[in-house]
């Protein structure tokens, strides 16, 4: 059964920008910047961002594909909401990714590979998703609240902003 030329059309668009996802986690992999990870983002079936792991390169532990294409995209359109964008990217994305999608309001991700197979491949989040879970307490990772009068002042100062741009 042949689906058609615009599902063909949508599926070689979509296989395009997973290429060009995989082509930057080659990059990454034999340049030695980071693991096997590559993103874009697109917009109006453009690619508007692009990123390589580049944790290792820049030893930078934020450094995935993802936030850097996010960072990217967000360069070329001149604004931190991606609303209306896609990301393609190799692997399913991490906590800290998955958190920049839903900040950067990017309303569809499709990855290549998923958690389980990361983790096969030696990059397990799994704990984190566990941390994440646990309350506070629990943590491995100590939060400690603290007073601070200048830090509160500053969160008073953006209360009263009337011209204050929320994100």
């Amino acid at each position: 059964m042949n689906p058609g030329p615009i599902i063909e059309d949508f599926m070689s668009r979509q296989e395009e920008f997973l290429a060009e996802a995989a082509r930057l986690a080659l990059e990454s992999v034999k340049r030695d910047r980071g693991g096997p990870f590559g993103a874009v983002v697109v917009k109006d079936d453009r690619i508007i961002g692009r990123g390589g792991n580049q944790v290792i390169g820049t030893n930078d532990p934020t450094a995935h594909a993802e936030i850097v294409a996010i960072r990217d995209a967000c360069r070329v359109l001149g604004t931190f909401s991606l609303e209306g964008c896609e990301l393609y990217t190799t692997g399913e994305p991490c906590p800290m990714c998955l958190a920049a999608v839903y900040w950067a309001r990017i309303e569809k991700v499709y990855y290549v590979f998923s958690t389980r197979q990361i983790a096969e491949a030696g990059f397990d989040d799994e704990f984190i998703y566990r941390e994440i879970q646990q309350p506070a307490t629990f943590r491995r990772i100590k939060v400690i609240l603290q007073n601070n009068l200048p830090a509160e002042q500053a969160l008073d100062e953006w209360r009263k902003k009337e011209d204050k741009i929320l994100y």
